[in-house]
């Protein structure tokens, strides 16, 4: 860890004096931006940290008397909120690391698609302005926290701000397994699995799977079947404070993953059981954010007719 400035955290207040830089690794364009973003904020008298991680991958590039690194922990314990450069699988990894710290996320965007990082590379230096100045607006979203049960024993848990999914892993064959909530049998199905997602969440992996689009104002979470062997097993949306639970009847290979970026194996008879969780996050967006604006921007839908 750099040492160059205390260990104590950082005293809360409405505008921020210290903020985390945590940017995709091995990426030359991102390092350049975060570069250019720890000098900018260093100059603006802002106290800069960087993840351990992308210090590693930029240590060369900065003058080290301006920044201090440490873990997402450190990070969490000291700063006052983070900016993200990347796309958006870097912050969902920021996401889930700094959710009990409660440090607010900022996305610079240097991803193909970025629903939740919204500031464009070009902008981000312009951008920092209205940021300091406290004029960025503020919006949670929930986290969904799910544990594995073996043998009526939580063998790991995990947090997932996009989705939790239960597949059939490598193997082509399907899963078969039971759906509960809050303790109700709900159904018995064979597919190629099922994705439990959050309203953050329906734009990524249950999007594909013809799962509904949900505001992030909107508190649910949607079940979204994976190629079910009954084409009567459609998405369905169910209530932010409902217990799920997927018990796996039979499986060769089944795994469960938590926003695709951790995975763990799963056996016949275990239990992955989910419920929202009591750590949240907050984005911070630009002044002018729309995610309807978003939307059609990302996904491509026609714009409104010229009038003649």
């Amino acid at each position: 860890m750099n040492n160059a400035f205390p260990q104590e955290p950082a005293e809360g207040a409405n505008l921020p004096k210290t903020i985390a830089l945590i940017g995709k690794y091995h990426s030359q364009e991102i390092a350049e931006s975060v570069r250019l973003l720890a000098g900018y904020l260093h100059e603006r008298g802002i106290t800069v940290l960087l993840e351990d991680e992308t210090a590693r991958n930029i240590v060369s590039q900065l003058d080290p008397r301006s920044w201090a690194s440490g873990s997402f922990a450190w990070l969490g314990s000291h700063a006052d909120m983070a900016i993200v450069v990347g796309g958006d699988g870097t912050m969902l990894n920021a996401a889930r690391h700094l959710a009990r710290y409660r440090v607010p996320l900022v996305g610079v965007n240097q991803g193909r698609l970025g629903f939740m990082t919204d500031i464009s590379r070009s902008d981000m230096l312009t951008c920092m302005d209205d940021l300091l100045d406290g004029k960025f607006v503020p919006e949670t979203r929930m986290l969904l926290e799910a544990e594995i049960l073996r043998d009526e024993r939580s063998i790991v848990a995990y947090l997932a701000l996009n989705d939790v999914v239960v597949d059939k892993g490598a193997i082509g064959r399907m899963i078969e397994f039971e759906l509960f909530i809050d303790g109700e049998f709900i159904y018995h199905l064979r597919s190629d699995g099922l994705i439990v997602a959050t309203s953050t969440g329906s734009t990524a992996y249950a999007l594909s799977a013809n799962g509904p689009i949900l505001h992030p104002q909107v508190a649910a979470i949607a079940l979204v079947p994976l190629c079910p062997h009954a084409l009567t097993n459609r998405p369905i949306l169910i209530g932010d404070r409902n217990e799920i639970e997927i018990r796996i009847v039979h499986a060769t290979d089944s795994r469960a993953h938590f926003d695709g970026q951790v995975t763990a194996d799963l056996r016949n008879g275990d239990c992955v059981r989910i419920r929202r969780s009591e750590y949240s996050i907050c984005l911070l967006h630009p002044p002018g954010h729309s995610y309807f604006a978003m939307l059609r921007q990302k996904l491509h839908w026609s714009e409104r007719p010229k009038e003649h």
